[in-house]
């Protein structure tokens, strides 16, 4: 069965990519090694579960190269500093955050639902409802029209 859609893009192995670049991220955020050494480690097993390469590496980049950005960008929607924020639910903000921001191509819903059932599967049990909230706030703001235009 074909899973990709007429744009060629396969939203099951971008869900893939999508959580394996969450545990990526968790790990650098944890760890401190450099994102090299971190797609190293997790590029073999992109490939066995048959997740778009590319995208986890494009998500984990684009966290790693624009981190000052989306941790400033993201502060507004935050109760709490960003480094305060539950390990995995900053990875999944930070992948979410550079979605929004730079990944125009992904409509603002598919990003916010990808991060909460990331954080659904990795996180705390309430995790997920406190991605929700900011991602919808910032969704708003950054993306504004695409925003306004979804809800009628």
């Amino acid at each position: 069965m074909n899973r990709r859609r007429p744009d060629g893009i396969d939203p099951v192995a971008r869900t893939r990519a999508r959580r394996r670049a969450l545990q990526a991220v968790y790990a650098w955020q944890m760890s401190g090694a450099p994102v090299r050494e971190i797609l190293a480690q997790f590029a073999h097993e992109q490939a066995r579960e048959h997740a778009d390469l590319a995208y986890f590496e494009d998500l984990v980049n684009g966290v790693d190269q624009h981190l000052k950005d989306l941790d400033e960008a993201l502060l507004p929607f935050l109760d709490r500093t960003v480094e305060e924020v539950d390990p995995i639910e900053r990875a999944g903000l930070r992948i979410a955050a550079y979605e929004l921001r730079h990944r125009l191509d992904v409509p603002y819903r598919v990003v916010i639902n990808e991060a909460i059932e990331s954080v659904k599967k990795f996180g705390t049990e309430h995790g997920h409802t406190y991605v929700n909230g900011v991602l919808d706030h910032a969704a708003a703001d950054w993306r504004a029209a695409e925003f306004n235009n979804s809800r009628g």
